[in-house]
């Protein structure tokens, strides 16, 4: 069973989205659900690939006091297998800018619950290797609901977007293709 089929049956409907067709590929809409008329669409994306609504999550805070950020979680996590790679994408969604440490303590927190996801798979699943040799890429989509206006995109200095505080930044966003956000391709760096 691929883990993106085992991802289906552990997570509830409820906290996934549907992807929607579009042309030779898929397509997902992501929704700021807090805010109106706030979304993105992201074009391109495999059709073995699950979108996970992370902040569907309960906060942790019945146990931890969250006063490292520990009970934050990013607003989507897109489990992708291309067939030639594997990639995890966390995505933090804001109307405005925010502070980048809320947005490094959400992305941090949305990789925790993918480790516990990871963990569910391999011990009640009893699949070993499960979610392991994924890449990981971090992407704060910023503006979502401003007019749209010429995207920017600023990558990180050196490296690629692979970890939380070396996130992509994307501003006003329009046409945002999944292999750009996921960077699937060998990255030489610099």
């Amino acid at each position: 069973m691929s883990d993106i089929a085992i991802l289906h049956e552990m997570i509830k409907g409820t906290a996934m989205l549907p992807l929607a067709d579009a042309c030779d590929k898929k397509q997902i809409t992501l929704a700021e659900p807090q805010q109106i008329n706030s979304s993105v669409i992201i074009y391109g994306i495999p059709d073995n690939t699950i979108v996970i609504k992370a902040d569907k999550f309960k906060s942790p805070d019945t146990v931890f006091n969250g006063s490292k950020g520990e009970c934050k979680r990013a607003d989507f996590v897109i489990v992708a297998d291309t067939g030639n790679k594997k990639v995890i994408i966390y995505i933090e969604l804001k109307k405005t800018k925010a502070l980048e440490e809320e947005i490094i303590q959400q992305f941090t927190g949305a990789k925790c619950f993918v480790a516990y996801c990871r963990e569910i798979g391999k011990e009640f699943w009893k699949q070993p290797n499960f979610l392991d040799g994924y890449m990981e890429r971090f992407v704060s989509i910023r503006h979502i609901s401003i007019s749209k206006r010429k995207t920017q995109i600023i990558k990180p200095t050196t490296g690629v977007h692979d970890c939380p505080d070396r996130m992509m930044k994307i501003i006003s966003p329009q046409n945002i293709r999944f292999n750009h956000l996921a960077q699937i391709h060998n990255h030489t760096g610099g």
